[in-house]
């Protein structure tokens, strides 16, 4: 019986047996194109794709080098849709970088693919060890991205958690095997050093003198090729790329004192060093071990969002339940979600009640309140009841996949102060090697046998590793810190923009209230609707606009009551056709200017923070009052700002309700330096920029909604996250739990971030300036340089963790 490719699907001639293992069951192939690749996604932790693909894959060329087809599986678009998405008319995805030893390798990789035709953006996080890179699939394709990466010695694949965590744990065995050799034998070749030491002193025999060192050379031999092997590696790779990295002093001094002991002892001339290599080197690998831990603690909070993902969802099609892949789940797809349950993809609730636990997206242990009506987010935890959900965003574009691509982003930013210390260490390494030089030619001439031991400390002291670090380990620790407290940074430039804010300018409706407005009262004007009629008309309006007021008339909806022609006006109203007439919805001074006048009454009740009026074939007809709650920590949040900054309410609401809410917040402790009402989304926008015209840094904080427009004239343009808008707001910011208390953490967090990065780099630049003349002027041996400067790096290391103690 003939069988087909468990690949591609093509018929597998008679006699052929090649085979792999996919999901724990051996598979057949056609030919070795197709092992070659099926090997390549099973390697990399991507056989999911046989599980859930929907058609076969295409048949490999087998005249392809297999180094090639392992990169070329990535451009399978089936394949692809799982890792890459589409932003701004590009391909945009995250890759994981294997082969990286410090942050010089992240500046390498992204300078040989930033010339490259076709790639748009290309940055490189060392602390994560992954690459953010976008291009523009009609010039080049991602596998040639990734074997431009292989050329320089690195090895680079899609980013996925479970990968992840396993080369992270490969990569610490790794360590701790090249650690405990190098220490054993390190023990070793020192106990044979105090021989030698000893016999300096005595009647040592000319064959045991050579035969302490031809052991002493065996013993060091393992340790500085297996051991310092990262060591080479990096150097070889920045060579190649024609670069100076950190690894290449390194690399040249642990070669070339361990060349002069082999020189010594074939030749019976001078002395050897192997206990300073061996020693050197083993400490290096402790220094490069504890930063390795430190970059995978701060990597792994990131890492382990996608674990949140469930692998399958229940598909309802009609009266069948079917078992699919999250990953695959399209726009409109109806999901049924079992209490207990992960919800696989972001949507709207269409049947049930439920809690939802979304932690993992505030920090708020407590559930959520959900039903009908309601959207849910991928990740999140039904705590309780059935849920029938329609999907309304792609697996590529879901909020949980945003969080991880936009913190990417904003770990990946470099601010001023990193692109100073980064243009520092590129010619850094460069003048080190000019230096040794230099010493070793002076020191030649003043004391010969101290010049190759002073050129090493010079080469191992000054080594730029703790500059290079400096700034993205401080940024990655600050943004997963906000992240932890529910706060999303969408934009790069947030967390050193936040230090120089000293104007917050606050909505008011879903901002500084909770934006639930419920109907205080009615106030009917002559006309030939009753109040029941009346509401509905409102209700049907409304519908039309996302703005929480609408919220307050969704009871009383009629479906015999439609309006045609509806047209939402940002910050204003909504306007539309009734029986063929005119009527309109909305803020006081917009329906006067739309219909020409009112004999609008205002109200009396101080508790009414929000009005509107309804006006039918251009006559008033009704005037509404609403309530909306001020949220508890408003009053606290604004006076601890007024200690270092101004705030001002800029709102669309009636100026009387909005000075009336002001004074209400003042006598709770929480004032305004200026209070303004209604205000249009453009002249919101205008206020903005006139303070920014004013030298003023300026911080804006809105819903998110229709404050979208206006966040383009703040520095930093902050959303509450609230309502369906939560994944597409143009804010710079997202409270992801909705408590203005956030801000305090987002500021404080922002200036301790930067406050580490400026420590780290005044240390780093202090360190290498003091320990530079010493090692040239001898007074530093190789064992003090090479624990300088490991402690230098991880000082830079430890500093930035104490960003996520609690």
């Amino acid at each position: 019986m003939n069988m087909d490719c468990f690949h591609c699907g093509e018929v597998i001639p008679p006699g052929l047996s090649l085979n792999v293992t996919i999901h724990g069951k051996s598979e057949p192939m056609c030919c070795i194109g197709c092992q070659a690749v099926a090997e390549a996604i099973v390697d990399n932790n991507l056989d999911d794709y046989y599980r859930f693909r929907t058609e076969k894959g295409n048949k490999a060329n087998a005249d392809i080098p297999q180094q090639l087809q392992v990169s070329q599986f990535v451009d399978d678009q089936q394949l692809q849709s799982e890792f890459t998405f589409e932003t701004d008319g590009h391909q945009e995805t995250i890759l994981s970088i294997e082969g990286m030893s410090c942050a010089a390798c992240a500046w390498l990789i992204e300078k040989q693919l930033s010339p490259q035709t076709g790639i748009i953006k290309a940055q490189v996080n060392a602390t994560t060890q992954r690459a953010t890179i976008a291009w523009d699939k009609e010039q080049v394709k991602l596998s040639d991205i990734i074997t431009a990466i292989a050329r320089i010695g690195y090895s680079a694949l899609p980013f996925k958690a479970n990968a992840t965590e396993i080369k992270n744990n490969q990569q610490s065995k790794a360590f701790i095997r090249r650690l405990g050799i190098s220490g054993i034998l390190t023990m070793q070749v020192m106990m044979i050093a105090f021989g030698l030491y000893f016999g300096a002193f005595s009647d040592l025999s000319e064959h045991n003198l050579m035969y302490l060192r031809a052991t002493s050379l065996v013993l060091t031999l393992p340790i500085v090729t297996y051991g310092a092997f990262p060591f080479y590696l990096g150097a070889i790779n920045a060579l190649k790329g024609r670069r100076l990295t950190m690894d290449v002093p390194v690399a040249i001094a642990i070669s070339l004192a361990f060349m002069a002991s082999c020189w010594a002892t074939f030749y019976q001339q001078g002395e050897v060093y192997f206990e300073s290599v061996a020693m050197f080197t083993f400490l290096l690998l402790i220094g490069k071990f504890m930063e390795f831990r430190a970059r995978a603690r701060a990597a792994e909070v990131s890492a382990n969002l996608l674990k949140l993902m469930p692998l399958s969802a229940t598909l309802i099609e009609g009266d069948k339940e079917t078992i699919v892949s999250a990953k695959h789940l399209n726009i409109g797809d109806m999901c049924l979600v079992k209490p207990g349950e992960t919800i696989p993809g972001d949507g709207v609730i269409m049947q049930g009640e439920t809690s939802i636990n979304e932690a993992m997206l505030t920090g708020e242990s407590a559930p959520v309140s959900k039903t009908m009506g309601d959207q849910v987010f991928a990740g999140t935890v039904n705590t309780d009841g059935n849920l029938q959900i329609k999907i309304n965003a792609t697996n590529a574009d879901n909020f949980l996949t945003n969080i991880i691509r936009i913190s990417e982003k904003a770990q990946n930013h470099k601010p001023a102060i990193a692109k100073l210390s980064d243009k520092i260490a590129q010619y850094f390494v460069a003048i080190i090697l000019i230096t040794a030089v230099f010493t070793w030619f002076y020191w030649a001439q003043e004391d010969a046998s101290h010049a190759f031991w002073v050129t090493i400390s010079v080469l191992v002291a000054t080594c730029p590793c703790a500059l290079s670090l400096a700034t993205p380990t401080a940024l990655t620790c600050g943004t997963i810190r906000l992240n932890r407290h529910g706060i999303m940074v969408k934009s790069a430039h947030v967390i050193e923009t936040m230090n120089q804010v000293d104007t917050y300018a606050f909505d008011k409706t879903g901002t500084l209230t909770h934006g639930k407005f419920s109907l205080n009262d009615v106030k009917l004007y002559p006309c030939e609707l009753n109040k029941e009629q009346v509401l509905a008309l409102a209700s049907a309006l409304e519908i039309n606009s996302q703005h929480p007021i609408a919220d307050a008339f969704a009871p009383y909806r009629r479906h015999d009551i439609n309006i045609t022609n509806a047209q939402t006006y940002t910050s204003c109203g909504v306007k539309g056709l009734y029986q063929g007439k005119n009527v309109l919805i909305g803020k006081a001074s917009w329906v006067k200017q739309c219909i020409g006048h009112t004999d609008r009454a205002e109200a009396d009740a101080s508790s009414i923070q929000s009005n509107c009026i309804l006006a039918f074939d251009d006559q008033l007809i009704a005037e509404f009052f609403l309530d909306d709650d001020i949220r508890e920590d408003a009053p606290s949040v604004l006076a601890q700002l007024n200690q270092s900054a101004d705030t001002q309410l800029l709102s669309g609401d009636n100026l009387a309700g909005v000075e009336r809410f002001a004074k209400h917040m003042a006598s709770q402790g929480g004032k305004f330096n200026a209070v303004q009402g209604n205000l249009s989304a453009a002249q919101k926008l205008e206020t903005l920029r006139a303070l920014t015209e004013q030298q003023k840094n300026v911080a804006m904080v809105g819903d998110g909604v229709n404050d979208a427009p206006v966040f383009a004239g703040a520095h930093v343009s902050i959303a509450m996250g609230s309502g369906t808008e939560i994944a597409k707001t143009g804010a710079d910011v997202i409270l992801l739990d909705n408590r203005l208390s956030s801000l305090l953490s987002l500021k404080d967090t922002s200036k301790r971030t930067q406050g580490i990065i400026k420590q780290n780099f005044i240390w780093a630049m202090a360190y290498n300036a003091i320990v530079l003349p010493l090692a040239v002027c001898g007074y530093i041996t190789p064992y003090f340089a090479v624990l300088g400067m490991s402690a230098s790096s991880l000082i830079v290391v430890t500093n930035s963790l104490r960003l996520l103690k609690k």
